[in-house]
């Protein structure tokens, strides 16, 4: 091994997985990415996406269930539209919302590529991020 493999080696030991090489991981991730993982860390917004799982809703049907108000529901629904997560269309004097199920496709993958290891398998993670940071 030349030493600036082992240097990259020793940056990305697994007893000191640093900063830098999870900043360059993310750096790798599209921007909306960002976003989805931003949006889906809320309970409220995961529990609109699993009511939006049936069907299209108006926006006061999303709204009925939770003890928060209209406003903060929009504010939700907002946060899951600029996600791509939903999308909303004013139908009449209603607003509808639709889950955009595609949107979670990128996520999904990029989970998937942890899928393979075991939790405790931190060796592998740091082979992981070596292909990752070759490329």
């Amino acid at each position: 091994m030349d030493e600036r493999r082992i240097a990259r080696a020793e940056a990305y030991s697994t007893d000191r997985l640093t900063i830098a090489a999870c900043t360059s991981i993310a750096q790798r991730m599209k921007p909306g990415l960002d976003l989805v993982f931003a949006a889906l860390a809320d309970p409220t917004r995961r529990a609109i996406l699993i009511l939006l799982l049936e069907d299209d809703m108006a926006v006061t049907d999303v709204a009925e269930p939770f003890e928060i108000s209209l406003a903060a529901i929009s504010k939700h629904l907002a946060t899951l539209t600029r996600a791509g997560l939903i999308s909303q269309e004013k139908r009449g004097r209603v607003k509808w919302c639709k889950l955009e199920p595609d949107a979670l496709a990128e996520a999904s993958l990029w989970m998937q590529a942890f899928g393979q290891f075991e939790v405790v398998d931190l060796d592998a993670f740091e082979r992981f991020l070596e292909r990752e940071l070759d490329q």
